[in-house]
Formats: C-alpha cells, sequence, structure tokens
C-alpha cells in the first residue's frame, strides 16, 4: 500500500465511505488527496453524504462543504465522475440512471481498465443479509463499533494538536479480533460471487472500511476503503496497474492545503443557512395566517352588519 505524498495523473480513482455529515469524517485529509490528484474517472463507491447521521445529528462544517466543491471542480474540469450510492446515502440511488449536474448517478457499473480487465464496481450493503446475520450480538457489535469510532475521533485530535501524523485506533483494535477478520472474510466471498455471476474479472467495492487488494481464485478483489478510519483509496495508473494509496501527509501539508478554505470563507455554515431559508418563509406564512385569524375573530365579534 502507497503513502506517497504527490500523486500523477492517473487514469482512475476510487472512493468511498467519505460520510461527509458524520462527525467521523476526516475532511481535511480527504480535501488534501482531492486537491493533490487528477485522474481521468473518479468513482464515489457509496455513503458519501452519510444522510442517516444527518436526520440523527445535523453536521455540516465547511470543510464538508470545501469537499463538495473540490469534487464538483473536478467534474467541471474534465474528470468523469460516477457516483454509485450506498446504505448511508440510499435516497440517492432513485437517481440513478440520471445525472446530478455534471455527476453520473448508478446503481453499480462495469469498469474496464487500461489492461482490460473487467471489474464490477458496487458499494456493497447489499450483502449485509448474507454475511451480517441477525440477533443480539449483531446489535452489540454494531454498539462497539460506534462507541470504538467516538474513540477514534479523539485520538485524530491528540494526534492532530500534538503534530504527529495519522494513525487509526479503531484499524488497529478491529484487525486483533478474530471474528472481525471472518466476518471481512464473508463479505469478500459474497461481493466475489457476485463478480463470478456477473462474468467479469473482480470486484471493487466499500462499505467494510477495510481496504484490501488481493486476487482469491483467479477474480482480482478490491475494496477502496474509507475516510473515517484507514483513509484510503484505489488507485489505477495509465498502464491499467492498480494500486491502495493511505494517504498519510504530514500534518503540516494538510494545514497547509486547507488554510485557503479556513482564512479566506467567512460563510456561515452549510446549516445555519439552510435553517434560514427554511424557516424565514415559515415564519412569513405564519404571521400570515395569524393576521388572518385576527381578523375573522374580529369580524365574528362584530356581528352581522345592520340592515
Amino acid at each position: 500500500m502507497s503513502s506517497r505524498l504527490h500523486t500523477d495523473a492517473q487514469r482512475t480513482v476510487w472512493i468511498s465511505d467519505v460520510h461527509l455529515g458524520s462527525r467521523s469524517c476526516r475532511a481535511s485529509l480527504l480535501l488534501d488527496f482531492l486537491r493533490r490528484t487528477r485522474c481521468d474517472v473518479l468513482y464515489l463507491v457509496g455513503d458519501i453524504i452519510d444522510l442517516e447521521s444527518l436526520r440523527r445529528d445535523f453536521f455540516w462544517p465547511e470543510s464538508h462543504n470545501e469537499v463538495l466543491r473540490a469534487i464538483l471542480q473536478k467534474s467541471f474540469d474534465g474528470t468523469r465522475v460516477i457516483y454509485i450510492p450506498g446504505n448511508h446515502d440510499h435516497d440517492i440511488r432513485r437517481f440513478a440512471g440520471a445525472m446530478l449536474g455534471n455527476i453520473e448517478v448508478a446503481s453499480e457499473v462495469i469498469h474496464t481498465t487500461a489492461e482490460g480487465r473487467r471489474l464490477l464496481v458496487l458499494h456493497g450493503d447489499r450483502f449485509d443479509c448474507v454475511v451480517r446475520g441477525q440477533g443480539l450480538g449483531v446489535r452489540i457489535g454494531a454498539h462497539a463499533c460506534r462507541t470504538l469510532l467516538e474513540l477514534n475521533r479523539f485520538v485524530h485530535w491528540l494526534h492532530d494538536i500534538s503534530g504527529r501524523p495519522y494513525w487509526s485506533l479503531a484499524q488497529h483494535v478491529k484487525s486483533r479480533f478474530g471474528f472481525v477478520r471472518r466476518y471481512v472474510e464473508r463479505f469478500q466471498n459474497a461481493t466475489l460471487g457476485a463478480a463470478r455471476e456477473a462474468g467479469v474479472d473482480g470486484v471493487v467495492c466499500g462499505h467494510i472500511h477495510k481496504a484490501e487488494l488481493a486476487t482469491v481464485d483467479g477474480l482480482l478483489y478490491c475494496n477502496d476503503g474509507d475516510w473515517v478510519e484507514s483513509c484510503t483509496a484505489l488507485v489505477e495508473d495509465r498502464t491499467g496497474r492498480l494500486a491502495l494509496v493511505a494517504w498519510r501527509p504530514p500534518v503540516t501539508a494538510v494545514a497547509a492545503s486547507v488554510s485557503l478554505s479556513v482564512t479566506v470563507v467567512h460563510r456561515k455554515p452549510l446549516a445555519a443557512r439552510l435553517r434560514r431559508q427554511v424557516t424565514a418563509p415559515t415564519r412569513i406564512f405564519r404571521a400570515r395566517r395569524m393576521r388572518r385569524a385576527a381578523a375573522r375573530g374580529a369580524g365574528a365579534k362584530a356581528g352581522p352588519p345592520p340592515a
């Protein structure tokens, strides 16, 4: 797995599980990656915007706006951007087959590399019923994962203020448990089974926040990871060679990359602007209704006009 600070122009880049709108999103690292990386095709392989988290707790700092602007700017500059929604942004699946501006939306696609290999690109959440199962153990595990991500945020904060490079507590802890490895293996087998049924040479997916690039029984398994824990992307160079990039720039480099958005942009956060746009018309309509009701009440008290 590469950790280059500057990437050359790539043929294709895959990223997933960004979770914009979640407090666990590492938006500054992703923004630095997007600004330093050029590509012909950019795949957004699901869970880019965490709509579920936004419904529970509306969180949208300016850095998340900057990530969306960077992606949109790439689409305007000639990069083909393909959005494959996941389980946290599943509401966007209704637009599959349509264009959102310059961005294509699809449920899944088949990508052909420069070497001629055909890869099925999907998020991977449709295999949850196969690999996760049901019961109390699943719910306990989900709660433990959320708690671990909260601790992960605290570790990130400590590393940021001390100037230390990025390190994921969540990835370190999960790698030491056998049941996590078995879950990853079941997910890998399920996605490769889908690739085998589609008659392609491999699969590119996300969903489980575990970056991996491996050949299994003659099929290529590519998981591009996430931007919550591992901060990784899958890239294809001009020759068709695939590689995983773990983005680990020095803290000073990340600060320099995002300083422009911090020092120049003084707009209110998106959350405040949305609330203002929604609540202002509501107040106007409410005031009108109150005036009409008061007028009707005054008319009723006055009684009918004299004959």
